[in-house]
């Protein structure tokens, strides 16, 4: 039987670290600045700090739908050619999309690095 695509023990603490920042990360963006009235508000009247800067660049990001994109397509890579970079990208945009709801395609992706467990890892036979 071949061998599935497996992290070690070190690569799944990145994995996890990885995830969880990018969750994090959304969820302090969304929540503390996008939903909270003033801090929205004061970005949007102009303030320059790297709290609106980061706002600013989710918002284009989230209007474009970026972020579901990049997951589903580090996902689809990944179940081609599984690897941990791409695994990692896959992980943390689709984090970041569920959050910022771009749910329809980072869901997917989501979908899609959990069937990827299953396939052979690259070189095995």
């Amino acid at each position: 039987m071949k061998p599935c695509f497996l992290p070690t023990a070190r690569q799944m603490n990145w994995l996890i670290a990885i995830g969880m920042g990018s969750v994090f990360y959304a969820c302090f963006l969304r929540f503390r600045v996008i939903e909270n009235t003033p801090v929205f508000l004061a970005c949007q009247a102009g303030l320059d700090t790297w709290l609106c800067a980061s706002l600013r660049l989710g918002m284009r990001l989230f209007n474009e739908g970026v972020f579901g994109a990049v997951a589903l397509g580090a996902a689809l890579l990944h179940l081609l050619w599984p690897s941990l970079l791409l695994f990692a990208i896959a992980l943390a945009a689709a984090g970041f999309g569920l959050v910022m709801q771009n749910g329809a395609l980072a869901g997917l992706a989501a979908g899609l690095l959990v069937l990827s467990l299953a396939r052979p890892a690259r070189g095995s036979r």
